[in-house]
């Protein structure tokens, strides 16, 4: 968990510094929420569950096993690019081996789609389950609404996980949201949990019991993790127009990363020694990333079409 948090972060990071040097386009980032997606993932079996994303669920595609290599293709649209060749955005994660689905650009468009999926392996009589994810913003959606009362008439094996990082883009969430979002489930007829967002151990404890209520047929779990969104919106948003830099240095204080850091160490499972080991090894996988994306041929124009449309 450490490990898929760290790349995260610093792969995230680096891709900043490659777009401030004008090296990469866009940015969408996942800082302040490696502890909700890795938590939330540990739970899916890669390959076999199905994980419907939203754009910043970096962490949670890496621990099913994509590298950093393949973020910084993506990052660069490079052909090789294993979620798009390059014809999508950053951030529209897609691999057919992994069973991650890749989203419409669309605020909120996963939430049915993921019903449907999680609706097939009823009707297959398979024990796979769905876990879909957005942020607190998505879930004044039409579709999310739409989403959550299907799989809750239907009890289907599907777990929402609500990333509530306090800001719908620039938005703050008294403005976009009335009410308690984990409260919000009863009214479809199952579980919601509101959880420290911050606490991957937390996050993981309350996804544990919402997977295996999935995969004992008893239906949908809604979880609402609540954490804060550490850089602005992406690398086109001026963040200090409706935030305070107060604000977001006490939330660096709750860095989901060092609090982890802090426990392995207080436990034994982490030391001086690891923790540089580990970092390098990191860096070192990143700096290959870069140069390795860097380097890689853009696709042709003569490709545009190809796996846009069936081949006869």
């Amino acid at each position: 968990m450490y490990r898929a948090m760290l790349l995260a972060r610093r792969t995230d990071e680096r891709m900043w510094i490659l777009n401030r040097q004008g090296r990469a386009a866009f940015v969408i980032s996942c800082q302040g929420h490696e502890a909700a997606q890795v938590g939330a993932a540990y739970n899916l079996r890669p390959g076999y569950d199905y994980l419907y994303p939203y754009y910043r669920d970096f962490a949670m595609t890496t621990v099913l096993g994509q590298s950093a290599r393949d973020h910084l293709l993506s990052l660069l649209g490079k052909k090789e690019d294993p979620n798009s060749a390059g014809r999508q955005m950053p951030g529209h994660f897609s691999s057919r081996e992994l069973r991650i689905v890749t989203a419409s650009a669309p605020v909120g468009v996963q939430y049915p789609q993921a019903v449907g999926s999680a609706l097939a392996f009823r009707l297959r009589g398979e024990d796979g389950v769905v876990l879909v994810s957005g942020g607190e913003g998505s879930t004044s959606e039409g579709d999310w609404h739409e989403a959550m009362n299907f799989a809750g008439v239907r009890k289907l094996p599907v777990v929402f996980l609500v990333q509530n990082n306090a800001y719908a883009i620039s938005v703050p969430e008294e403005l976009q949201v009335a009410g308690s979002i984990a409260k919000r489930a009863e009214g479809y007829g199952f579980p919601g949990v509101a959880v420290d967002g911050n606490d991957v151990l937390a996050v993981y404890e309350v996804a544990k019991e919402a997977f295996g209520r999935a995969r004992r047929g008893e239906g949908p779990t809604l979880i609402e993790a609540k954490t804060y969104r550490l850089t602005a919106h992406s690398s086109d948003d001026d963040d200090r127009r409706y935030r305070e830099r107060e604000e977001i240095e006490e939330w660096r204080q709750k860095d989901p990363i060092l609090r982890f850091e802090r426990y392995l160490f207080e436990v034994g499972l982490l030391d001086e020694e690891k923790k540089e080991e580990i970092s390098a090894q990191i860096k070192a996988e990143i700096d290959e990333a870069v140069e390795y994306a860097e380097a890689a041929p853009f696709a042709g124009p003569e490709e545009a079409l190809e796996r846009v449309y069936a081949e006869a």
